[in-house]
């Protein structure tokens, strides 16, 4: 740390009766009260430095002994004028980066200035200022943290402005010209204590890359982003490193933030709660404003625990907006677990903010579109608000969007992350069907190679809302294609009682084409099969049947166990469509004049052994491939 130190006679201040006084043989005429204390000083050496002394001495009576003048609105406090009165008296005064900024503007304020004599102090501290604390790294820092304490004059005096400056030309500095021992301020390596060696040694090492970053975190959140705003300007730090940068500022002042992004409770010596969640929200806003455009800049990880924590601490639209915009372009990055951000909505009472992951999908899949030309829908929850500002830099997203078009082998692994999301999410009771229905239908088909993991969430949401009606259970399982299901899944499918019996009739149909292409090759269904099908689907008379009463199985885990033959699900399936045509009453005619009892005897009828069945069919396509 740079120091300077001014005047050459001893400390002769000293306190008496909580009156502070200077040692002198000259009586004292003049007592000025700063900040409640008092003290009783000489008119000469204070007189001809200070031009604001000068001015209200002439301007107030004097008393027979003494003159007394009132400094109110004094900036820095008692320690700054003792400094600015030792400076006039001639006696030594250290000034340094700590110290600097509340002297200056004492010094301001008593109007210590050229025109009052040469060499004052206002001038000495501005040299100092300029020739050495702005060259040093840590000094700039230093000073530039204790402008929050005296911000308005610090403005004027263009300290701020100066600190900012010396500090991004420095972070902008290729590292190769940058002196790693009067720089990198990590461990304590200053200049005044390293030992020669040791100062050799830190001169030879190269500062590593982002090594500023730790440095700037200690500002607080408005300097921090004035600073970040002047390093983003000079358009020499790659984009990672200013991420990277803003990861170790928002982990720096939110201590309380878990891993998972929940905000902990504060403690008890603490501000009130109200004041924390405040200067929490400002900074979390601030860094969002400050994240780079470029794709892969910071994690999807992190970016996700930042929108858990803008729920939490109820940022602003816009800034939650922003973030999962800028997730959804690196969506598959992301875990199921940063997936789940609680709901802090007063409107609904799901676990989790579907709304947002929703958005955050949408935005994944509008990846190397061209945007709508006219203004796009407000979603509920998100103000479309915008400053111009906001504005440019939404066109550069937009920008950056397109030119980012999501792979095939991302929207893969969307698909995967989505399904393990909705497994998740199932679990709520108060999740409504229309959502769970909206996320799945929003994965497009063929990103989807099986639907295993989107029939196990099916499963998990029909067992913890029992009160589905069947048409509801019969919208939900649409979703589902039975032929992309595994053997495994099929096996526990057919006998789920939670699944509408048109899900049951084609996982069953569909298994045993399964087996019997083992031996053989069928190219499509038949006619009479996909009738039936058809006919169930497009049922509309039918009216709801009740739910079986028994439980489905107790774990998550597909279990095979208890599983009967293949022989015997074709007996389970009569039963079940018997059962099926007693409640229906076996008079029911639909609008195609094609009976309920006709069709459920046309699936009872079907042979018990598939191979035999199938033969048929390819028989009879072979001979009429033979008659053309």
């Amino acid at each position: 740390m740079k120091f300077m130190k001014l005047g050459s006679r001893e400390d002769t201040f000293y306190t008496a009766e909580a009156v502070r006084s200077v040692s002198s043989e000259v009586s004292s005429d003049l007592i000025i009260q700063v900040k409640g204390s008092r003290y009783l000083l000489h008119k000469f050496p204070l007189l001809s430095k200070c031009l604001r002394l000068q001015q209200q001495c002439s301007e107030s009576p004097e008393s027979s002994q003494c003159q007394e003048i009132q400094l109110l609105d004094f900036p820095g406090g008692i320690e700054a004028f003792e400094t600015c009165a030792k400076f006039c008296y001639g006696i030594t005064i250290t000034l340094s980066a700590f110290n600097i900024v509340s002297v200056r503007c004492a010094a301001e304020y008593l109007q210590m200035t050229e025109d009052v004599e040469k060499g004052n102090l206002i001038y000495k501290l501005e040299v100092f200022l300029n020739s050495c604390i702005l060259h040093g790294w840590k000094d700039s820092i230093v000073t530039l943290q204790s402008t929050k304490s005296f911000p308005l004059w610090s403005e004027d005096l263009g300290i701020t402005s100066r600190c900012i400056d010396a500090i991004a030309s420095r972070v902008l500095t290729h590292p190769s010209k940058v002196n790693l021992s009067q720089s990198y301020s990590r461990g304590g390596r200053d200049d005044i204590s390293c030992n020669g060696t040791e100062r050799q040694r830190q001169r030879q090492t190269p500062a590593p890359k982002g090594w500023w970053a730790e440095d700037i975190s200690e500002l607080g959140v408005d300097l921090y982003w004035r600073t970040m705003i002047a390093i983003k300007s000079g358009g020499k730090i790659p984009s990672n490193l200013i991420g990277k940068a803003l990861q170790i500022y928002a982990h720096q002042w939110l201590p309380n933030m878990s891993k998972d992004g929940y905000i902990n409770k504060p403690n008890p010596d603490s501000d009130s709660v109200g004041e924390m969640t405040s200067k929490h929200r400002l900074l979390l806003e601030s860094v969002v404003s400050l994240l780079p455009m470029e794709k892969g800049a910071v994690s999807c990880s992190f970016l996700l625990k930042l929108l858990k924590a803008a729920n939490i601490l109820g940022a602003s639209s816009h800034s939650k907006l922003e973030l999962a915009r800028r997730v959804g372009i690196q969506l598959e990055e992301a875990r199921v677990s940063d997936l789940l951000i609680p709901s802090m909505s007063y409107t609904n009472d799901t676990l989790y903010d579907v709304d947002i992951v929703m958005t955050i999908l949408e935005q994944f899949m509008l990846q190397g579109q061209t945007p709508p030309t006219s203004p796009p829908r407000a979603k509920e929850g998100f103000e479309r608000k915008r400053s111009r500002s906001a504005e440019t830099v939404d066109l550069e997203f937009q920008e950056s969007r397109r030119s980012s078009s999501a792979s095939h082998s991302s929207k893969l692994k969307v698909a995967k992350l989505v399904d393990g999301y909705l497994q998740e999410i199932a679990r709520d009771v108060n999740l409504p069907l229309s959502k769970v229905i909206s996320l799945a239908e929003a994965i497009p088909d063929f990103a989807r190679l099986d639907h295993d993991n989107l029939y196990r969430a099916i499963d998990i949401y029909l067992k913890a809302h029992p009160e589905l009606s069947k048409s509801e259970r019969k919208w939900l399982c649409r979703i589902l294609d039975c032929k992309k299901l595994s053997m495994e899944a099929c096996m526990h499918a057919a006998q789920n009682e939670l699944l509408p019996l048109r899900v049951v009739v084609q996982v069953l149909f569909f298994e045993q084409v399964r087996a019997a292409t083992a031996g053989g090759q069928v190219t499509e269904l038949p006619n009479n099969v996909k009738a039936v099908i058809t006919m169930e689907d497009k049922d509309p008379s039918r009216p709801p049947a009740p739910l079986s009463t028994a439980a489905g199985p107790a774990e998550d885990q597909w279990s095979v166990q208890g599983l009967k033959s293949p022989n015997s699900k074709l007996s389970t399936l009569r039963m079940k469509l018997a059962e099926e045509d007693n409640k229906m009453g076996g008079n029911v005619v639909h609008q195609d004049g094609i009976g309920r009892t006709s069709r459920l005897k046309a699936f009872c009828s079907l042979p018990t052994r598939p191979k035999k069945m199938f033969s048929k069919f390819w028989s009879i396509n072979r001979s009429t491939n033979e008659k053309q």
